[in-house]
C-alpha cells in the first residue's frame, strides 16, 4: 500500500529536510533580484514565492539518472529539491561560465543538470512538453520503468503544442506527469482571459488515458500526495498525468514586471498571506513535531551555505567571448570510404533518386537497430508516405521502429528531439511533413533544434534527420511546391543538405543518419522518379558534408547549383559547347550548410565568371549568400559581375502557365549564362 503524506505520518527527518529546502530556496529567491540591482547578473528571474509546495514535491518524487525532469523558468525549488546546490543556482543566476545548464549562454532562471536528466529547456513556454512526451515514448520502447516529469505554468496550456503533447501521450499511452502550476497569472494576463475552465487542467479531461489529479500546490503534504500518486500511476499504468496545482504568486511576474498595475492592494495581501512557507512552519511548530529552535537552526544552516555560495560563485570564471563559436553543431560522422564524395561505379543497376532513399534508409535500419522513422502517412500497408520513400519499412523493421504521428508538424519534430535525449545512440528520421511547404508549424520546434547544442554547452544535440519533400516542378502550386532552403539557412546549429543525383541522395542521407545533431534533409521531389537524376550507388556509399561535386568540368563560365536546377544547368553547358565550344563548369553543392567555399572560389578563380542558379526566389534567396562570398573573396578573380537565376518574388502557382512563369528553366539559365559570357 503506498504510503501517505501527512503531519503525524513524515518521520521527523523528512520534515525538517524538506523545511531546510524550502528555506534554502526562499533565501536564494529573494537574493536573486540583489544581484541585478548590484549588476552582478540575474537579469531574468521569475520568483516562485507561493509555489513552494508542488514545487519541493516534484523535485522529490525526481529520480536523478532514471526519471527525466522538464523544469521550467520559475522552478527554483523544484531544482534544488532535485538536488541542485545553491552554488548551482547561483552560478546559474550570474552567468557564469560553470553553470551546469548553459555556461552562461541561457538566461538566468532555467535550471539544468544534465547529468541527472534534469533537461536545459526553451523560454518558450511549455515548448518542453513535446521533449517530456518524447523522452517517455523512449521509455517505453527500451521498457525503462521510469517517468518524464514536465512543469509548466497553467498559461502555457493555451500553446497549440501543448495540446498536441498531450494527446500524443494519452494516444501513445506514454508515463509523463504534466505538472500545471497554476497561480491564475500568465505575467499580467488573468487566466479568465485564457480559457473558459477556471482550471486549466478541465480542458483536457475528455481525454482517453489521462487521468487528472487536483492538489492544493501551497500545501506541502498534498501535493507530496498528489505527485507520489501521480508518479505511480504513470508507472504502472504506462498512462500521463496531469496533476493540476492550485498556487499563489506572491511577487511580480519576474524582476521586469510590476504587478502593482494590475492586482490591487488586498489581492497582493491576501497572497502574502497564503505564503506556503509560513504555513508549514507554522504547521510544523503547532504540531509538536518540530521545535522552533530547531527550525531556526535550519534557517542558520541555509543562510550559510547561500553566503559560502555566492562568495565562491562570485569570483567563479565568465564565459570568454571566444567561446561562441564552440558547439554550434557537433562534428558529424567521418565519411573516410569516400573523402571527396565521389565513386567510380559504372555497372550493374541504375538507381532513381526514390530508389535510392528507400534502400539506404533500409540499410541503415539494419545498421543500427536504434534508428526510427515517423511522420505522416508512412506507414499504411503497402503505401509509405505521400510519395512512397518509405515503402516496406514497417513491413520489415516493426511498427515500433516505423510508425505514423498525428498530423501535426510540432508533434513530430517536438518528440524527434525529445526521444533523442533518451539515449545518444538513438538515431530518428522524421518526415517533417508530407510537403516542405507544411513545415512553417513546426518551426518552433525546429529553431529549438538548432540551439539545442549550443544553448546547452555541448551537453546535448538531437540526433535527428528531418527529411521534406521539396520543391516544385509537379504542377503543385502553394503548398505543394514552395523550397523553403532560404529561410533555413539563416539558423545556426543544424545542416542543410539538397541532393541532385540518386548517389548523392543515397551518400549524404547515410552521413546524416549516422552524425550527431541535427539534419535537414532537403529531397527534390520533381526528381524522385526523373530519370535525369538515376545514378549508379555504391551499397556503401558516403557523402561528406561541406564537400561540392563538380558535376562538368570547365574553363569559361562557373555556374554554382544544387537541386532541381542542376540538371537544367548541366543541359545549358552542353547547348553552350555545342554552339560555341565554350566549356562551363557547373558546380552542385549538395550541402548547403555546411559549404564548400574552397571549390566554388578556386573555379572562379579559373573561369573568372560566376552563375548562380537556384530554384528558390532570387530575392532572399540562398544564391545570395553564394554571390556575396564569391564577390567578398573572389572579387580579384571576376571579369564580370555575379548573376543569379531563381524564382521571381511570388508564390509558385498553381496553373502550368503560371509555374512556368515563375520557376527557373533552361531557357532563363541560358539566357542568364549568355550575357556572363559575353560580358
Amino acid at each position: 500500500m503506498q504510503k501517505t503524506f501527512g503531519i503525524k505520518t513524515t518521520d521527523k527527518e523528512t520534515l525538517k529536510n524538506w523545511y531546510f529546502l524550502m528555506s534554502l530556496g526562499r533565501k536564494l529567491d529573494d537574493r536573486a533580484p540583489n544581484y541585478l540591482k548590484q549588476a552582478l547578473g540575474w537579469s531574468y528571474h521569475a520568483p516562485y514565492a507561493g509555489h513552494d509546495g508542488i514545487q519541493l514535491a516534484v523535485g522529490q518524487v525526481f529520480e536523478k539518472n532514471k526519471d527525466h525532469l522538464f523544469p521550467y523558468y520559475r522552478d527554483m525549488l523544484t531544482a534544488i529539491s532535485a538536488g541542485l546546490t545553491a552554488e548551482e543556482i547561483i552560478m546559474n543566476g550570474i552567468s557564469k561560465a560553470g553553470d551546469l545548464a548553459s555556461g552562461g549562454r541561457h538566461m538566468s532562471n532555467h535550471f539544468a543538470k544534465p547529468e541527472w536528466n534534469i533537461h536545459n529547456v526553451s523560454s518558450a513556454t511549455g515548448n518542453h512538453t513535446l521533449h517530456a512526451v518524447g523522452v517517455a515514448r523512449g521509455m517505453k520502447r527500451y521498457g525503462v520503468n521510469a517517468v518524464a516529469i514536465s512543469s509548466q505554468g497553467e498559461s502555457s496550456t493555451s500553446e497549440g503544442y501543448v495540446y498536441e503533447a498531450i494527446n500524443g501521450a494519452s494516444n501513445e499511452k506514454l508515463p509523463v506527469i504534466f505538472v500545471i502550476q497554476d497561480n491564475n497569472y500568465g505575467i499580467s494576463v488573468h487566466k479568465r482571459d485564457q480559457t473558459a475552465n477556471w482550471r486549466a487542467a478541465d480542458n483536457f479531461t475528455g481525454f482517453k488515458n489521462l487521468r487528472i489529479i487536483h492538489c492544493d500546490g501551497k500545501n506541502v503534504f498534498d501535493s507530496m500526495n498528489a505527485m507520489t500518486e501521480a508518479k505511480r500511476h504513470a508507472k504502472e499504468k504506462s498512462e500521463p498525468v496531469i496533476v493540476h496545482a492550485s498556487t499563489i504568486r506572491i511577487h511580480s511576474h519576474s524582476n521586469s514586471d510590476k504587478h502593482e498595475l494590475y492586482r490591487d492592494d488586498m489581492e497582493r495581501f491576501c497572497a502574502q498571506a497564503n505564503d506556503p512557507f509560513e504555513r508549514y512552519r507554522k504547521t510544523l511548530i503547532i504540531s509538536g513535531r518540530v521545535s522552533e529552535e530547531e527550525l531556526d537552526e535550519l534557517d542558520q544552516k541555509a543562510k550559510a551555505e547561500v553566503s559560502k555560495a555566492h562568495k565562491k560563485v562570485i569570483v567563479a570564471a565568465d564565459p570568454t567571448p571566444e567561446s561562441i563559436f564552440d558547439f554550434v553543431i557537433p562534428e558529424p560522422y567521418a565519411a573516410e570510404k569516400y573523402p571527396d564524395g565521389t565513386h567510380k561505379l559504372e555497372s550493374g543497376e541504375k538507381f532513381k533518386l526514390i530508389q535510392a532513399l528507400n534502400e539506404t534508409l533500409k540499410a541503415e535500419f539494419r545498421h543500427n537497430p536504434d534508428t526510427f522513422i515517423w511522420g505522416q502517412d508512412i506507414a499504411n500497408k503497402d503505401k509509405g508516405g505521400i510519395f512512397n520513400v518509405t515503402k516496406g519499412m514497417q513491413q520489415e523493421f516493426g511498427i515500433e521502429r516505423v510508425f505514423n504521428a498525428p498530423i501535426a508538424e510540432d508533434f513530430i519534430v517536438g518528440t524527434a528531439n525529445g526521444m533523442s535525449r533518451f539515449d545518444d545512440k538513438i538515431r530518428i528520421v522524421i518526415e517533417g511533413a508530407e510537403f516542405a511547404d507544411y513545415f512553417w508549424p513546426a518551426m518552433e520546434q525546429f529553431v529549438e533544434m538548432t540551439h539545442d547544442y549550443w544553448r546547452s554547452n555541448g551537453a546535448f544535440a538531437p540526433n535527428v534527420v528531418i527529411r521534406l519533400a521539396s520543391g516544385g516542378y509537379i504542377g503543385g502550386g502553394l503548398y505543394h511546391s514552395q523550397t523553403i532552403e532560404g529561410a533555413m539557412t539563416t539558423f545556426p546549429g543544424i545542416r542543410v543538405v539538397y541532393p541532385s543525383f540518386a548517389d548523392d541522395a543515397a551518400g549524404l542521407l547515410r552521413t546524416a543518419m549516422r552524425s550527431k545533431g541535427p539534419t535537414l534533409f532537403l529531397e527534390p521531389k520533381a526528381l524522385y522518379n526523373d530519370p535525369k537524376a538515376e545514378t549508379w550507388v555504391p551499397e556503401d556509399f558516403e557523402v561528406p558534408f561541406g564537400k561540392a561535386r563538380i558535376r562538368r568540368e570547365g574553363n569559361d563560365l562557373t555556374i554554382i547549383t544544387y537541386g532541381n536546377t542542376s540538371h537544367m544547368c548541366l543541359a545549358v553547358a552542353e547547348k553552350i559547347a555545342q554552339e560555341s565550344g565554350k566549356s562551363i563548369e557547373v558546380i552542385d553543392i549538395r550541402s548547403l550548410i555546411p559549404l564548400d567555399k574552397d571549390t566554388i572560389l578556386n573555379s572562379v578563380k579559373k573561369t573568372n565568371r560566376a552563375l548562380v542558379v537556384h530554384e528558390d526566389k532570387v530575392f532572399g534567396g540562398f544564391g545570395g549568400e553564394l554571390a556575396a562570398i564569391i564577390s567578398n573573396e573572389g572579387f580579384t578573380y571576376l571579369d564580370a559581375p555575379v548573376k543569379r537565376v531563381g524564382s521571381t518574388f511570388t508564390p509558385v502557382g498553381f496553373n502550368p502557365i503560371l509555374e512556368r512563369a515563375i520557376l527557373p528553366d533552361i531557357d532563363k539559365i541560358y539566357t542568364a549564362a549568355k550575357e556572363v559570357l559575353d560580358f
